[in-house]
């Protein structure tokens, strides 16, 4: 007969193994909440640290995106209300942190607000929109971080639609450093260098070779951002667009265009060839025959047998012109006003514009990039197929125009005037939408600058080979450092996004008994996607900028790092005693109760 005691045991280290929960209960333990894309990148930035993650999503599954639930090594609780019991089931007592990722401001709250009464020691990360409510709320909490991955990714978007570098900059230690071209910064104030990108389908991320860097991390010496210089570039354009007889020009160029501007053109085309052939043939000066054409087009010419066979067949052309020319000019002001009314009732746009940014979806991210586009001053019109979108009211309140409909249709993008815009920035949470209308706009205009919102990193790199579109980002990708950074409390001091990468500025202390221990600066600045650039003796309170490479490491000193996000997991665990994990205790020989005891 089978022990029940082993079987029991069994069947609950199986239990374990199959929750990712992988036998090891002394590691530390963290909670997320949600099953969006940032919550996705998260978890797999928690699994890099060999923690144990509980992941609890609702109960009905996302139609679009990956599912949360296929990752391997979390457990995984489905649950439709966050409140105290399903914290407990999930084993938030005695957890480290929480993550509340779900894109609901008031319900995230009100889960911190539960859970602090489940565990009140807990670290909580806070996913906010509006990150003033946010920090409002955050004393209630003993330890709270309120983080907005609309915040992070917005000005990244905004520079890109702008053609400048990211305006990433951080002040540590008295130090302001930024980000910049290295042809716009003196060779003094480089700091270190941070990616090639030369050949955009190719940027290669901490080169080798710094002086390959075109990108450099910099001190600040109070030049205005790039975002800043690109958008006074384009407000001298637009001004001198503005000028009489350029908006004169754009006006003819758009009346002659539409179906009603063709059919009047070509009646006033007749008119002066008909009124040059009659004054020829009246032997009359141009001026006098523009006055008999104008008066016959109008109101019509007396019959007079006595004239010539050509001259009365012009009077008759220009008759039968002056009948089609009065019904089309009523027609051109009455689709004016239309259109105008039109404009008015449904927000489309109906006058055509050059020189703007089109931004396509107005989710917490297209939001963002509306607004700070608004007040850099640069023109936007803004599309959302949803009226009550979130951003729909932003463009309102901003009198930004919005047009509403599906921004992947051609008719759509035709409205928003892209074959004239200097951008396309396209951000809604759909995929296959982003794409298409990325795809219809090179269409319209093949040079368009397009900013492309992808989840999947893979699909973005192969979309930007195969259709030459040249900037595509992921706000989750952009996000998820700092994210994981603040739920496992650690000194991350800045984030630096460089095309779809994201470099990380942080601080890495070395403990006593770490591999680092003894070695050579040189080795850690020498390892793939790390680059030393500042060093804190141990003892010292000041920072060493560009230390030497010759520096022995030991017990107590603090490196100030820029690392990519592989190499800095890489770097912490050299920085730290080598974890010992326990082994599962052997299952006993004899049951657990005295021989001869019923079984």
């Amino acid at each position: 007969m089978a022990d029940p005691w082993r079987n029991r045991a069994r069947r609950a280290v199986e239990t374990r193994l199959r929750d990712g929960l992988r036998t090891n209960e002394g590691r530390p333990h963290y909670v997320v909440c949600g099953q969006d894309a940032l919550a996705i990148h998260l978890v797999n930035a928690l699994l890099a640290e060999s923690v144990r993650v509980t992941v609890i999503v609702p109960t009905r599954r996302r139609a679009d995106g990956p599912d949360i639930r296929t990752i391997r090594g979390v457990r995984v609780i489905s649950a439709d209300r966050l409140d105290e019991e399903t914290f407990r089931t999930a084993a938030l007592a005695g957890a480290h942190g929480l993550a509340l990722m779900h894109q609901d401001d008031v319900g995230n709250i009100h889960a911190a607000l539960c859970a602090q009464e489940v565990e009140p020691r807990l670290r909580l990360v806070l996913r906010m929109f509006n990150t003033g409510l946010g920090n409002s709320v955050r004393p209630l909490f003993a330890d709270c971080a309120v983080l907005s991955d609309a915040s992070m990714a917005a000005p990244t978007f905004v520079a890109a639609a702008l053609g400048a570098v990211t305006p990433t900059h951080f002040r540590y230690r008295g130090r302001t450093m930024t980000v910049a071209r290295r042809t716009d910064v003196r060779p003094e104030h480089v700091v270190c260098g941070l990616a090639d990108t030369s050949d955009p389908q190719h940027v290669r991320i901490l080169p080798s070779d710094e002086a390959q860097a075109d990108l450099v991390l910099a001190e600040a010496t109070g030049q205005p951002p790039g975002t800043e210089v690109a958008a006074r570039r384009i407000k001298r354009a637009r001004r001198r667009q503005r000028r009489p007889t350029a908006v004169f020009w754009r006006a003819l160029r758009s009346f002659a265009t539409r179906k009603i501007g063709i059919a009047t053109l070509a009646v006033l085309g007749i008119i002066l060839v008909f009124g040059f052939l009659l004054a020829r043939a009246e032997d009359v000066s141009i001026a006098e025959a523009l006055y008999v054409a104008l008066l016959t087009t109008i109101s019509g010419a007396d019959a007079d047998p006595e004239k010539s066979a050509s001259v009365k067949v012009m009077q008759v052309v220009l008759n039968l012109a002056g009948l089609a020319l009065i019904p089309l000019i009523t027609a051109a002001v009455v689709d004016g006003m239309v259109n105008a009314r039109l404009a008015l009732d449904d927000s489309r746009v109906r006058r055509p514009r050059e020189g703007h940014v089109v931004v396509v979806g107005l989710g917490n991210v297209g939001t963002r990039v509306m607004w700070q586009l608004h007040d850099l001053g640069i023109e936007v019109v803004a599309v959302d197929k949803d009226p009550q979108a979130r951003g729909a009211t932003v463009a309102r309140r901003l009198n930004i125009p919005l047009i509403v409909g599906d921004g992947a249709r051609e008719e759509i993008l035709e409205a928003a005037s892209v074959a004239t815009c200097q951008a396309l920035v396209v951000v809604s949470t759909d995929d296959v939408t982003n794409l298409q209308a990325a795809l219809n706009a090179r269409a319209a205009k093949s040079d368009l600058r397009v900013v492309l919102r992808l989840y999947d990193g893979d699909l973005a790199d192969r979309i930007q080979k195969a259709f030459n579109i040249n900037i595509s980002r992921s706000v989750s990708y952009l996000a998820a450092p700092s994210f994981a950074a603040a739920l496992l409390n650690r000194e991350m001091i800045a984030t630096i996004p460089i095309n779809r990468h994201a470099l990380l500025v942080a601080e890495v202390p070395i403990a006593e008994g770490a591999s680092l221990v003894g070695r050579a600066l040189v080795e850690v600045d020498q390892a793939a996607g790390v680059r030393v650039i500042g060093l804190t003796p141990a003892g010292q309170p000041n920072l060493i900028w560009s230390p030497s490479r010759t520096h022995r490491l030991g017990a107590g000193d603090r490196l100030l790092v820029v690392v990519r996000r592989a190499a800095l997991s890489a770097l912490l665990k050299q920085a730290n005693p080598p974890v010992v994990e326990p082994e599962l205790p052997a299952l006993p020989t004899q049951p657990p109760y005295p021989t001869g005891s019923p079984g």
